[in-house]
């Protein structure tokens, strides 16, 4: 099938397409004889898989290495697992590291509320967010 029959069919468009290809995420596709990609019916099922592990939040260079896996005839499951397991950790922390932000700045909030500007002074750059020093 050509790229724009492809296209139709993954709701992406040419310019992604071949940006896949070019990153090795799809193989290069046989030529017609008018020098025309025609991509073979699986690439529909690869292209899912792609957009389907970005949403799930793996890298192009993650997926890659799947298709890899699965291109040299191996099950990438446990290599899937692994993936999934890294992203759940990284998340856990990213999460951890804003709930302490966030605490941070609920700190901040309430001494904005209680903080008169003019008692501030030449010496100050700001005692809301740098208490001033005894």
């Amino acid at each position: 099938m050509r790229i724009g029959d492809l296209a139709t069919r993954t709701g992406l468009t040419g310019r992604t397409i071949r940006f896949y290809e070019d990153s090795g995420l799809l193989p290069a596709p046989p030529r017609t004889a008018g020098g025309y990609r025609d991509y073979p019916e699986s690439t529909v099922t690869r292209l899912g898989f792609v957009r389907d592990a970005q949403r799930a939040g793996l890298t192009l260079a993650e997926i890659r290495s799947v298709l890899v896996l699965r291109d040299d005839g191996h099950a990438p499951c446990g290599h899937v697992t692994g993936l999934i397991h890294e992203h759940l950790a990284d998340i856990e922390r990213r999460m951890a590291d804003l709930a302490t932000t966030r605490e941070a700045l609920r700190g901040l909030a309430d001494r904005a509320a209680s903080t008169d500007p003019a008692a501030c002074t030449a010496d100050d750059i700001c005692t809301i967010v740098n208490r001033a020093r005894p």
